[in-house]
């Protein structure tokens, strides 16, 4: 930035070039830009810049970000070619806005070679000024923005209580401007985060998904080759306990995918639609449970019929996960009882199993996830199962439930609404 020397109605304004200075070094350059465009992205204030030299007669007015090390040009309005345009820097040692800042208040001159305070002060001696004004721009959290100033080498009344008022309402109208402008680079920011964060966990999803899946594929292939070994017993034993295990970490996969899901923000997919074959998919479940339990007691007692509006494999997975918990920690010589029937508008999905009850402690504590009794056997399950059932309910509008005590057993009671 170069300085001109410049004629005004035959006065002269001084803008020695060594005046122009770089930022110091407290002052990066990324943040001036980043306020000098903010400023830029105010449409009003070249309105404004226009209007105080229009009701002032002064030839320069500006915007300017002033800190204790820098005083750079955010937005100007110059009729007197001054040279400065927005981005130019002056030695903020060599302003009046230096003193504003320091003061937190306006610096007001009419006519600075016969002012008392500034008739031999440095500022208007090295730019040739006789008028000048300089208003704070400050936050409404007390932090410091810049200047709203003006200068021209003529005397001008800019003490006149007008002048001065709406210099103070357009530096404050600047300041929440400033403020609005930065909410909403917030909200886009946090907007933008947020839409690469669920990016990001959509990724992580599909990814767990596959890279556990594709294994267990494999696994459950040979489990299945290994069962068509009929002529050999031990090679079929050996299959169906291998099949079972597949089952099992199948079952845990869609636990552990369902609950990122819920976590990380997708939530509870859910595929709602009518379907007719309720029982027969629930009926399903429980042969599945009978197949791969024989010696346990497994009744059920179904009255679902006609069309039902749900998500059918979310409430075959809450069964499953219902019933397994029940063959955990139910009296393998007590039945467990599969109920469902539809009451007004609801689906109600209960299985009680017997043997001991679940102390009161834990019932509050019994739909979180990871949480396990302390009495649970080893390699019994991640703690997952009844955290996905009640997710699952929540999704659907429903709620689920638990009683649990020696004379009835533990009953778990789902119900959804399903018109």
């Amino acid at each position: 930035m170069t300085s001109r020397a410049l004629a005004y109605h035959s006065s002269t304004l001084n803008t020695p070039a060594a005046l122009f200075a770089p930022a110091a070094d407290v002052d990066s350059d990324e943040a001036i830009a980043r306020d000098v465009a903010a400023i830029g992205r105010i449409s009003a204030v070249p309105s404004l810049l226009k209007i105080i030299c229009q009701n002032t007669g002064m030839g320069f007015a500006a915007v300017a970000r002033v800190t204790d090390g820098t005083w750079t040009a955010c937005a100007v309005e110059d009729t007197i070619q001054f040279g400065l345009e927005p981005g130019g820097q002056l030695k903020v040692e060599t302003t009046l806005c230096s003193e504003s800042r320091m003061a937190r208040q306006p610096v007001v001159i009419d006519h600075a070679s016969t002012d008392p305070v500034y008739a031999n002060h440095h500022t208007p001696r090295l730019y040739n000024i006789e008028s000048y004004i300089s208003v704070p721009i400050i936050h409404s959290n007390g932090d410091y923005f810049g200047n709203l100033c003006a200068i021209d080498p003529r005397p001008a009344m800019v003490s006149d209580a007008r002048v001065v008022t709406m210099f103070t309402a357009f530096a404050d109208l600047i300041a929440r401007q400033l403020e609005t402008e930065a909410r909403q680079e917030r909200a886009e920011t946090a907007l933008q985060s947020a839409q690469d964060a669920a990016e990001l966990r959509e990724q992580f999803i599909a990814v767990l998904g596959h890279d556990l899946r594709n294994p267990l594929s494999s696994v459950g292939v040979a489990a299945e080759l290994l069962i068509r070994r009929q002529a050999e017993p031990d090679l079929v034993k050996l299959g169906t306990r291998l099949k079972a295990s597949t089952r099992r970490m199948s079952a845990l996969i869609d636990d552990v995918l369902d609950f990122a899901r819920v976590r990380l923000g997708s939530g509870m997919g859910l595929a709602i639609r009518e379907t007719e074959f309720l029982a027969s998919g629930l009926n399903d479940v429980i042969d599945e449970v009978r197949a791969a339990h024989p010696a346990l007691d497994i009744r059920d007692e179904l009255s679902v019929s006609g069309v039902v509006r749900c998500d059918q494999g979310r409430i075959q997975q809450v069964l499953s996960n219902l019933l397994g918990n029940a063959v955990a920690h139910g009296a393998p010589d007590q039945p467990i009882v599969v109920r469902a029937d539809v009451r007004n508008g609801q689906l109600v999905l209960s299985v009680t199993n017997g043997g001991d009850p679940i102390p009161p402690c834990d019932i509050a504590k019994i739909f979180q996830p990871y949480w396990r009794p302390e009495n649970s056997k080893p390699g019994g399950g991640l703690g997952l199962g009844l955290y996905i059932c009640s997710e699952i309910a929540a999704a659907h509008g429903g709620t689920l439930e638990v009683t649990s005590c020696a004379d009835e057993g533990t009953c778990f009671v789902a119900k959804l609404p399903i018109t």
